[in-house]
This record gives C-alpha cells, structure tokens and sequence, in this order.
C-alpha cells in the first residue's frame, strides 16, 4: 500500500458527524491520509501528520469533499438561449419549451452529443463535482431514450430513466397511451442501461396516477425512484414521492406543511434546484422551513439548456445561502452529502475512513468564500478516487 498526507489544510469539512460541528465534522488545522492504490480516505485528523509515502501540503487553504450533483440533464442537443432572453423579457416559463430540445437531440448525431456530454462533464469536474447523475428523457421514443443513456453511461453509473419528461407531439390528446409505451417497450429497452426512473409530476406533463403507473413499473423492473414535483406550483407530486419510498423529490418549489410533515417523517431527500428558479424567476424553496421540520435537503444544477444552463454547484451553493437561507454548513453538507443521500450513496459526499477520496481543495481559507466571492474561481484542485 502507498499512501499520500495531504496537510496544511486549514478547514477540512468531513460530513462524519464523529467530529465537531455536527454532521458538517468540521476540522481546523487539519489532515487526510488517502490510500493511492484504493482511492479511499485511510484517516482524518489535527495536529501533527502521520507518515505517508508521499506528502502534499496545501499551505492554508479549505478542504470539502466532492460534489455530488443528483439531478441534471447533461445530454442533450441544441440551445434555448431565445427562450431564456424571451423569459427575461416576460414570457413565463412552461413545461412545453423541453420540445424544443427533444427536437434538437434527436437531430443530433451520437458523436456530437457524446462530445457534448464529455464537455459539461469536464466542465463540472473543474468545478468541483466528482459524483453525477443524469436524465435522460430528451427523444420520447424507445430507441432514442436508450441511445441517451448510452451516451449517459460514458461519463456516470448514475442513469435516471425519464422517459415520462413530457408527452410528445405524436401523442397529444392521448398522454395514457404514451405512459403505456413508457412502461412497456421504453423501459424494456431502457431499464439496463438505467438505476433510477423519474417522472415529471406538473400541470402540462403528467399527473399523479400517471406517475404512480411509471413509479411502479420502474419498480418491478429494478429501477429505484426519482420524482420532479412541485416545481411550478402545489401539487401532488412531493406526498406520491414519498408514497412511493423515492430517494428523492426534486425541485420542491412549493410546498405546503403536509408537504413537509410527508418528507420529515420518511427517507425522500427533498432536493433543492435554485439555479433553476434564479433562471426562470420561479420563487425560491422555502429550504429553512424544510430544514427546521427535520426534512433531508440535497442542492443540485438540474444543469439542462432550458431552465438551468450551468455545471456550477458553486453558483448553487451561493444561491442556497443567500435565496434559500441555509447555513454555508447547511449548504455544503446538502451539496456533498445530502446529494449521496439522494442518490442513496455512502461512499461519497463525506472525507472519513473508508469514504472515497473526492477531495476538493478550494483557494481559500474557508467554504464561506464560496458565497461571500460569488463567480469566483475557487476549486484550486479536484481530486476523484485519490487521483487528481
């Protein structure tokens, strides 16, 4: 076994809640020992280092573990750059604009989009995301929402089948025969290349039985689940996600004290995507309220060309402090940890013995830089599995 000591840190957020500052596990002064041949944390501490092979001193500066994105929609072709001005312009934002890009990935070639895919990957890992999932839920057809997965897979294990994302062109007026195709040749077709299958619970998408039925296919087919609900208005969707036993509930823009008495008392994560509101001049989630009840939070970029174009968990965790009143602490932990919680992952999202080294060293002494110095470049080094 070799071994790599990185010291000199001067804030190391660990997420083991063994430490102190609760579950943020704050250490000041601080080390990490990394296994080089396993990529997994061998230990944590203060005070003087112990021997390694090797030694990396990062000469003061914050140390937090990767982030953990838990909901985007990285594949994809086109832009909707006119609809954004459009939006900025007045026009409300609506479900109907993913047309657009269905449109545009379909008429993409599979070289283009796994190019493209590869970038905002690239792109996001200098940004200091070492764990993702993605969507796909951008061509409405059997054969299309398993080539996007395919493309999905080259970057993450993390796949999440959404084929319900919206109803097709081809099937207005008749959403429960497209629901039927869903559940029957699309998932059959989808389901191996898929963890997770997701629904788009919304007014101008589908309703709460329709989604029960998704939900439960997905089920029987192994696929655990995922839900978008209560994003453009109250709604059904966050209580069926928890009905349901999802690992997470996603946007949760509007909830109301049953939404929130339904999270508490179950395992959902209720995961925030302020990006996507700051995009589309939605309200901001009532986070504090969630997070006093007791609720598990997760923050992701919902990164997608419509409504959140941005690999930055940075930008997201400005807006949760600021938009969303949470803690820097909060903020961090549900952009880390709270992300492995909703993807239900334990090896990621926390620096503790037996945790994968996703290590995050930022260019300053603290996380709160990361708000207080908003589109700054802050992420100094990422390293994933003890390899930079």
């Amino acid at each position: 076994m070799t071994s790599t000591v990185i010291t000199g840190i001067s804030s190391l957020t660990t997420n083991d809640p063994a430490h102190d500052r609760g579950r943020s596990g704050i250490l000041e002064d601080a080390w990490i020992v990394v296994d080089d041949v396993s990529g997994l944390v061998i230990d944590v501490g203060t005070g003087p280092a112990p021997e390694a092979d090797e030694r990396r001193d990062v000469g003061g500066r914050a140390v937090i573990p990767g982030f953990v994105d838990s909901h985007t929609h990285l594949v994809f072709g086109g832009d909707r750059s006119a609809e954004f001005a459009a939006r900025m312009a007045g026009a409300p934002y609506a479900a109907g604009g993913i047309a657009t890009t269905v449109a545009a990935t379909t008429a993409a070639t599979t070289d283009d989009l796994t190019c493209r895919t590869r970038e905002l990957w690239q792109r996001a890992r200098r940004g200091g995301t070492t764990t993702v999932e993605i969507k796909s839920g951008y061509a409405l057809d059997a054969a299309g929402e398993e080539r996007l997965l395919q493309i999905a897979g080259d970057v993450t294990e993390e796949r999440t089948y959404l084929g319900a994302h919206v109803v097709p062109v081809s099937y207005a007026g008749r959403t429960d025969d497209y629901v039927h195709l869903v559940c029957g040749e699309m998932l059959r077709r989808c389901a191996p290349y898929a963890r997770w299958i997701d629904a788009f619970c919304e007014v101008g998408a589908f309703d709460a039985e329709q989604c029960r039925a998704v939900l439960e296919a997905g089920a029987a087919a192994g696929l655990g689940g995922r839900l978008h609900a209560n994003q453009l208005g109250p709604g059904p969707g966050v209580q069926l996600a928890v009905e349901m036993g999802c690992a997470s509930a996603d946007h949760c823009t509007y909830l109301t004290d049953d939404d929130i008495a339904a999270l508490a008392s179950g395992t959902t994560v209720a995961t925030f995507l302020p990006a996507t509101d700051f995009s589309t001049r939605q309200p901001y989630p009532d986070a504090r309220r969630a997070i006093d009840a007791g609720v598990t939070v997760a923050l992701a970029s919902n990164c997608n060309p419509g409504s959140s174009f941005t690999t930055s968990m940075s930008f997201v965790i400005a807006l949760a402090v600021r938009d969303l009143r949470m803690t820097i602490d909060e903020a961090i932990w549900a952009a880390t940890a709270g992300g492995a919680a909703a993807l239900r992952r334990t090896d990621v999202g926390r620096l503790a013995p037996g945790s994968r080294a996703d290590v995050v060293v930022l260019d300053a002494p603290a996380p709160i830089h990361l708000v207080y110095r908003p589109g700054e470049p802050l992420i100094d080094t990422v390293v994933v599995a003890g390899s930079s």
